[in-house]
């Protein structure tokens, strides 16, 4: 779950780390009356989970209160890639001195941590790390031994930060990786870090990306989702316990085991080019239990997208045995009843196959076609959904 930056700077002020007040406001009138409050010059912020809002005007430094409601106007309501500005924040404004760049993510390609600084930070560092990489210090991070003052201090120095800065820098790098670690982040990112007049480190923005299978352990994350812009088929998917993600396609697919669902991704959108370019609609893991009720969930999920003209069962047989998936999806459409209506393809192989497909035949559900591989069955199902487009 990405956070807004207001999220962010609240998670980085409970655990420490130095950031400027802040006021989220909805209204132009609140904007103004949170500029009144702050004092001083401020900014106002656009609150969207996307880079590039100072680059859209989605950023402004209003002087005055009337400013900060002119820009507040402005701002609410304003499309930056895709997403509707809801919130802005009043922030209140710095000396700034100096800029800084500081993240600390998940590395999946080397399995472990990664830390990347530099000491220039701002609307350009990703051209900085295109341009000259060895200006951005990446330096591994250790899961066991996280960001100690020690590594923390070899960060800035490999960052180039001068030698009297070191400490400083270090400190504020300690506590963001305390957030890193204690919220289960998979992404921390500080853009930019800030000196100010009087040499003060702070964190001027915040980007925080949470890990969902850390749930269980954070209750309180619950209030950071923002039921507005989250997408409600991939929510109500969550509530279920179905391991969803929405595509921009029109063939939905449920498969059982990430990486059989992935190749069918694949295999969907190469047929997909012989029928009208159609595209895979979602990711759909319903695991290795395919109940009734787990399979009744899952289509109860894709049915309910407008996009899917058809849909994609791609089970292989193991640990649940092909007549029980059978089973099961005979008697999820018997749970949808009237809110089944769309063609399902579905392709069984594995554990006791005969058994499961004899099941789907002695059934006849009218929306039910058969498929012997998975390459019919893609195939089938793109061509199905071009037909009813």
């Amino acid at each position: 779950m990405d956070l807004y930056e207001y999220q962010a700077r609240d998670l980085f002020e409970a655990h420490g780390v130095p950031v400027l007040a802040g006021i989220v406001a909805e209204t132009p009138e609140d904007a103004r009356a949170a500029a009144e409050k702050l004092g001083g010059v401020t900014a106002v912020k656009a609150q969207v989970k996307v880079g590039g809002r100072g680059k859209a005007g989605g950023v402004k430094v209003a002087k005055t209160p009337d400013e900060a409601y002119e820009y507040a106007q402005q701002i609410l309501g304003m499309d930056i890639k895709g997403h509707t500005v809801h919130r802005v924040m009043i922030a209140a404004g710095a000396d700034i001195a100096e800029e800084y760049y500081f993240s600390v993510l998940l590395d999946r390609a080397n399995r472990t941590y990664l830390a990347m600084c530099s000491v220039e930070g701002g609307v350009e560092i990703e051209q900085l790390a295109a341009e000259r990489p060895d200006d951005l210090a990446r330096v591994p991070v250790s899961a066991l031994e996280g960001i100690t003052l020690e590594v923390a201090k070899d960060i800035a120095t490999q960052a180039k930060f001068p030698a009297e800065q070191v400490d400083a820098v270090a400190d504020v790098l300690v506590k963001l990786w305390e957030v890193f670690d204690e919220e289960d982040a998979t992404l921390v990112e500080v853009n930019p870090l800030v000196k100010t007049g009087d040499g003060t480190i702070l964190a001027l923005d915040g980007k925080v990306t949470l890990d969902d299978n850390a749930d269980f352990r954070h209750e309180d994350h619950t209030k950071l989702v923002d039921e507005r812009t989250e997408n409600p088929l991939e929510a109500k998917a969550k509530a279920k316990g179905l391991n969803y993600v929405k595509l921009d396609g029109d063939v939905g697919i449920i498969g059982n085991g990430a990486g059989l669902v992935m190749s069918t991704l694949d295999v969907v959108a190469y047929a997909g080019e012989n029928h009208g370019s159609v595209k895979p609609a979602n990711f759909l893991d319903i695991g290795g239990g395919a109940s009734a009720q787990v399979m009744a969930d899952g289509l109860d999920v894709i049915l309910n997208d407008d996009q899917v003209k058809s849909v994609f069962v791609n089970v292989f047989g193991g640990i649940t045995s092909c007549d029980a998936v059978a089973n099961g999806i005979v008697q999820a459409l018997d749970i949808l009843g009237d809110k089944a209506t769309k063609p399902l393809v579905v392709r069984l192989d594995g554990n006791n196959v005969e058994a499961g497909r004899q099941i789907l035949a002695d059934a006849n559900h009218p929306l039910v076609h058969i498929a012997k591989t998975m390459d019919a069955g893609a195939d089938q199902a793109a061509e199905l959904a071009h037909a009813a487009k």
